[in-house]
């Protein structure tokens, strides 16, 4: 995970400003649709491209207690160099055999478990490290990745229980994650909450006693407050951006983008008629026109599959991809408009000032928006804006 606290002195070929006061509110706006539960802010994958480092920092400053990740790297880069609080808890759940088990029980995380395996490697690691691993059990109710399935659960739980007596591991925790839970009134997700819900009886009636029983991501608590359990566990709703339409836009959720991508033009050139722009020469000038520049490709993560499509604000009109979007660059064409090269091209923002959204480059590019933040490379900068709390009042904790 790399931070870049600060533009540099020369200008930046591109730049993703990450408003971290809009991540703040958002955080704030998703706690209180959750009152009983504790909050996790999720920052896998860089913080979906956002900067886990910041976001963290930012989302704890909101009032989350808890931060995730998916891999133990990410974790643990978190818990040495995040700047966290000590007493933050940190959480991650994409575990492979030979993993660094034993790092994480000695910086104090919260591992996943959704089978013996796990368990026989974090009780090693745990008797190399002399301390008890702190562990939660993952159950699979229905979504079919990792996870415990019902019939393995009673080993699960008894070997977890097992380990807790010889003081090996803390049983800190029951979970499992939706499906579905971004299609309101999918069958699966009651099926889900009634299968978390067995699961969870069944080893507390085995003695289990965990601190936070969990199922609801970004969806599940936006949508299902039946979900929210001891703890929810938003992801991208915190980055300002809807689960899906179905659930509803940011603006309706009282949410706010936090990522705004810019890039200046490379270029601005008159062109004749019958013009081919870019490889395969799938778009063709229709009659004489200016062509722009745009020296962001897909190997700073535009989407290919946007060409043709993808939206961009250029002197308060929308363009559009015309032709192929390249590695490097893509070009727009102006209709005869003369911005110059410099002028500022928007790819996406919150649509405050007439930009298209993360959500409008989705659709252009048939996909969600999580994943257009979040493969937002890094030969584009975050420059980190509104990194203090003046003027945003307090947070009731």
């Amino acid at each position: 995970m790399t931070e870049t606290a600060r533009p540099a002195a020369a200008p930046s070929r591109a730049r993703a400003e990450i408003d971290l006061a809009a991540l703040r509110a958002n955080v704030r706006t998703l706690r209180a649709k959750a009152p009983g539960a504790a909050f996790m802010a999720v920052v896998k994958a860089d913080g979906y491209g956002h900067g886990a480092f910041p976001c963290a920092r930012a989302a704890v400053e909101a009032g989350a207690t808890w931060v995730g990740t998916a891999t133990p790297e990410e974790a643990l880069a978190l818990r040495a160099r995040g700047g966290l609080p000590a007493d933050v808890r940190i959480m991650c759940w994409l575990w492979t055999p030979g993993g660094p088990w034993r790092e994480a029980v000695e910086a104090g995380l919260d591992v996943s478990l959704s089978g013996m395996w796990a368990l026989r490697e974090v009780v090693g690691a745990a008797r190399a490290a002399g301390r008890p691993a702190r562990v939660q059990l993952k159950a699979d109710t229905g979504l079919g990745r990792s996870g415990c399935q019902p019939a393995d659960w009673p080993e699960l739980v008894a070997g977890a229980l097992r380990a807790e007596r010889d003081g090996l591991v803390r049983i800190t925790g029951l979970w499992s994650h939706f499906a579905c839970a971004d299609e309101p009134g999918h069958p699966s997700v009651a099926a889900q909450l009634t299968g978390f819900r067995e699961m969870v009886a069944y080893a507390e009636s085995e003695g289990v006693r965990p601190e936070v029983r969990h199922i609801a991501n970004s969806p599940g608590l936006l949508t299902l407050p039946e979900a929210h359990f001891d703890l929810v566990r938003p992801g991208v709703s915190m980055y300002g951006l809807s689960p899906s339409p179905e659930v509803g836009t940011s603006a309706d959720l009282g949410l706010r983008p936090v990522m705004t991508l810019t890039t200046p033009l490379a270029l601005v050139k008159h062109v004749p008629g019958g013009h081919g722009v870019s490889y395969g020469h799938h778009y063709v000038t229709p009659g004489a026109t200016t062509l722009g520049l745009v020296p962001l490709g897909y190997a700073d993560g535009v989407p290919r599959h946007a060409s043709g499509t993808g939206p961009v604000l250029i002197g308060g009109k929308w363009r559009t991809v015309a032709g192929r979007i390249a590695m490097d660059q893509f070009v727009v064409d102006l209709g005869g408009d003369e911005p110059q090269a410099g002028d500022e091209a928007v790819l996406f923002g919150p649509g405050d000032r007439g930009e298209p959204t993360a959500e409008d480059w989705a659709q252009a590019a048939g996909t969600i928006g999580y994943e257009i933040v979040t493969r937002i490379g890094g030969r584009v900068p975050r420059v980190y804006v509104n990194e203090g709390r003046v003027n945003e009042g307090r947070v009731n904790d």
